[in-house]
């Protein structure tokens, strides 16, 4: 009792005698405006209840910390001690990370989109009643009304007038927002089993030139990819993969990557993939790096293994804790500078390389005198470059590798943007299945050993019990986990135990997902809340299945399950499945580009998906040749099981007991290839067995 009356006389100090709320926090974001004159608090009940104290409305700026608009927004306002001023006098401030409550976000930026018909984004600029729910908002408010935006100033007062005037009337319309949310969770139909129109419509959208969606900005999406190369695989018709592969060979070739260093920008402002956005999120390389992987297993160009090495070396060397998990993303910004990390003059780069060699690294790169890097607002030359690549055969020869690597050298020398070195629980999970897939695929066990590192890292130092928690940094976890963390994660262990076979990852991915029915599942009308039932009750339990810059939780957790029915034959997560397809299948049918995997997800469900299991000795070489030349075989619609006949642990056969007759013949590695739990013959001949799956 006497420990609990002082930490809450501390607590009640801290918040008479601070004006900024801030300094306790972890987040680098929110760290980020710890010196702000603004009387900022956390989001929390604390906050809430003062602005019921006072009957203040709210103001919620919701950003993250490699935000380039947000860092804007900041410096133009948030360090103004006028309009400061403003915002402490009339409102209670509350400051959100985004990405360690993708919760608050999603209901936030869903709540903009409703209130004013315009879409979100960040910063993420809301008003919200006493209660805390939203009846105003924007994102990003200039200091001055700029191109039609009106500035911030005039905006607060004009926001804390009107509340003032109809407070009442503004709280008592509160109910319309939750109904609004209650009927996007209610939708529910049957999915057209064909699936060919919606797939085939995503091709229309996509720009035949550059690849990648038409129009700009534009952002590289995994999840199209691999709904394409998916597609491609069952039809073979050649347009499918060829959009795929200008695509990707415009992004490893332009300014979209990052060409001394590997890795890529969130996304580029122009339509050629040039000029970059610059800040790197682990989640792109990620996604981005599978994709390459996976166009290089349909493939065998070289180019795409390269360019998957080259993002797996950037995230290994400069993105990853000695723990073993992975850092959440770089700024865009340094110095105070959009991209100034990233550019160069012509001069620079002669003065590095010398007259007779920048000749032809300026050539190949595309750097001129007058600079290839315009001013984002004026469209004026600046004299800066971003290096990319007129022809991608163009690289790779060894003076040019002997030049990026000179350049890189003085690169580290600058000022590096700041690392966002929050760990993630989601987004460790979308690496670890990157580089999982990619140990086989590029048969790079160093690739194993980091993912295997990374799992054992978050399941164990970030989370709280049997559940995962959402974020870790400086040795401290918190925050619960939502939807994200758990679908992400059990997809990172499902990679794992399909690379090394390892029953116990199987075994954690049930686990995970057992927990995410318990805490997420609606029971009423199917699918999964972003929120756990067990966490903070705010005004509405969102659900959606949007692919936006990561994919969706649902649609990541559909793919499990279907696997999962596949690998277990517990028809359990069947179920699920099918409801989780139906209650989306109206935003699938209306705008198929958006929802792309899940309708990946929906074709390895219904297109003749395989499930393959090799019995055999891991000790013999024949086994692993076996093994070897079935994972060769670019075939996405399986899973793969192994039964070591070497060791007597049968747990392989308690998570998956219908691989409990399933033996080898005399004692050669055999095949047991079946669909839809219907097995062929097993076969010892490689041959038949790749025809079974192939078919």
């Amino acid at each position: 009792n006497a420990i609990y009356i002082v930490k809450y006389n501390l607590d009640l100090l801290k918040e008479f005698y601070l004006e900024n709320l801030l300094k306790y926090e972890k987040s680098p974001y929110l760290k980020q405006h710890e010196n702000n004159p603004v009387h900022w608090y956390p989001w929390g009940e604390s906050s809430l209840k003062k602005a019921k104290e006072l009957k203040k409305p709210i103001f919620l700026s919701v950003g993250y910390a490699s935000c380039h608009w947000c860092h804007v927004m900041a410096h133009e306002s948030f360090e103004n001690t006028e309009t400061a001023k403003v915002m402490n006098e009339k409102f209670i401030n509350i400051k959100v990370d985004r990405e360690e409550r993708p919760d608050l976000d999603f209901v936030f930026q869903k709540s903009l989109a409703l209130l004013t018909g315009t879409p979100g984004g960040w910063p993420l600029s809301m008003f919200l009643d006493e209660n805390g729910v939203p009846f105003s908002g924007g994102t990003y408010f200039p200091p001055q009304e700029m191109h039609g935006r009106p500035n911030f100033v005039s905006v607060l007062n004009n926001v804390s007038e009107v509340y003032n005037k109809n407070r009442e009337k503004i709280i008592s319309q509160a109910t319309q927002i939750r109904k609004v949310f209650d009927e996007l969770n209610k939708k529910s139909s049957v999915i057209n089993q064909t699936l060919l129109p919606y797939v085939e419509k995503v091709l229309t959208y996509l720009d035949s030139d550059f690849g990648g969606f038409k129009g700009n900005p534009k952002f590289p999406q995994f999840y199209i990819f691999d709904c394409l190369f998916y597609y491609y695989k069952k039809t073979q018709k050649k347009e499918f993969h060829q959009a795929v592969e200008k695509l990707l060979m415009n992004i490893c070739s332009r300014g979209l990557y990052d060409h001394l260093e590997g890795g890529i920008a969130r996304y580029t402002v122009d339509d050629k993939w040039i000029v970059p956005h610059f800040e790197k999120m682990l989640y792109d390389q990620a996604m981005i790096a599978m994709a390459y992987t996976e166009a290089y297993h349909i493939t065998g160009e070289d180019i795409f293994a390269q360019t998957a090495r080259e993002i797996f070396t950037y995230v290994l060397r400069d993105m990853t804790a000695s723990e073993g998990g992975f850092f959440s993303a770089e700024d865009a910004d340094s110095e105070g500078e959009e991209g100034k990390f990233y550019i160069w003059t012509e001069q620079e780069i002669t003065k590095i390389l010398g007259e007779d060699h920048s000749k032809e690294f300026n050539e190949v790169f595309s750097i001129t005198a007058s600079g290839n890097f315009k001013d984002e607002s004026s469209g004026k030359e600046t004299g800066f470059n971003i290096p990319h690549l007129k022809d991608y055969t163009a690289n790779g020869n060894n003076e040019l590798e002997t030049a990026r690597e000179k350049l890189f050298n003085i690169r580290e020398k600058r000022i590096h943007p700041l690392k966002d070195d929050k760990i993630l629980t989601d987004w460790n999970g979308l690496m670890i299945a990157a580089l999982a897939k990619a140990s086989i695929v590029l048969n790079e066990p160093m690739y194993l050993g980091a993912a295997e590192k990374a799992a054992e890292f978050v399941l164990h130092s970030i989370s709280k019990g049997e559940r995962l928690l959402k974020r870790y940094r400086n040795g401290v976890a918190a925050f619960d986990a939502h939807l994200d963390d758990y679908a992400f994660m059990s997809w990172g262990l499902l990679e794992l135990y399909e690379a090394t076979f390892a029953t116990k990852y199987l075994s954690q991915a049930l686990d995970l997902m057992n927990i995410m029915v318990e805490d997420f599942w609606d029971d009423k009308n199917g699918g999964f809340f972003l929120g756990s039932d067990q966490s903070e009750k705010l005004i509405v339990r969102s659900k959606t299945a949007y692919d936006g810059a990561i994919p969706s939780g649902n649609s990541v957790a559909v793919m499990n399950m279907v696997k999962l029915t596949r690998i277990t034959g517990n028809t359990k997560w069947a179920e699920l499945a099918e409801k989780t397809f139906r209650v989306f299948s109206e935003d699938v049918n209306r705008a198929p580009t958006g929802y792309t995997l899940m309708l990946t997800s929906f074709m390895f469900d219904t297109q003749n998906s395989k499930e393959i299991v090799i019995v055999g000795d891991s000790r013999n070489r024949s086994t692993i040749k076996f093994l070897h030349t079935i994972r060769a075989s670019y075939a996405p619609h399986k899973v793969l099981l192994f039964k070591d006949t070497s060791v007597s642990d049968n747990r392989l056969e308690q998570l998956a007991n219908w691989t409990s007759t399933q033996n080898s013949i005399n004692g050669e590695p055999t095949a047991y290839v079946c669909k839809n739990f219907a097995c062929n013959q097993p076969t010892a001949d490689i041959q038949t067995a790749l025809s079974f799956i192939n078919e």
